[in-house]
């Protein structure tokens, strides 16, 4: 039996080179045939800070880095194995991140960096778990 880390899945993305702006592909219905649309948005975070740790209990997330770099930690429901993962500008594409994962994450570009998280459900305040960084049971080097 593997790890909920497991399920976590990383795609690179094209990022199409055109004069005056780069196009960056996100998601296409023909490469997740199995997700259904619940709700999509922008978050922001700024260098060196941490926003976490939160696990959502039902709804799976599709995260993006447009703009900058981030650096997501991902820990198992039962606080025995972690992943990290390093996304944005220089290592684009799109995480793929299941229920009943516990993440953080950590902005590592000097401007503001872009978060874009594709859901398949709307947010439900209920059927999320948080802790404090500081009161996280796993002591790791974010």
């Amino acid at each position: 039996m593997g790890s909920s880390l497991d399920k976590i899945n990383f795609k690179g993305l094209p990022v199409i080179k055109v004069e005056g702006g780069n196009v960056m592909k996100v998601m296409k219905a023909s490469s997740f045939k199995e997700f259904i649309f619940g709700e999509a948005y922008f978050s922001s975070i700024d260098f060196s800070f941490i926003k976490g740790w939160k696990m959502q209990l039902k709804m799976s997330s599709n995260i993006c880095v447009p703009i900058g770099e981030v650096k997501f930690t991902f820990v198992s429901k039962d606080f025995k194995d972690h992943k990290t993962y390093i996304i944005g500008e220089n290592n684009y594409g799109i995480l793929s991140i299941p229920p009943n994962v516990w993440y953080c994450f950590k902005g590592l570009s000097k401007k503001t960096s872009l978060i874009l998280n594709i859901t398949d459900s709307e947010h439900n305040e209920e059927e999320i778990k948080k802790i404090n960084l500081d009161e996280f049971p796993l002591k790791i080097n974010l």
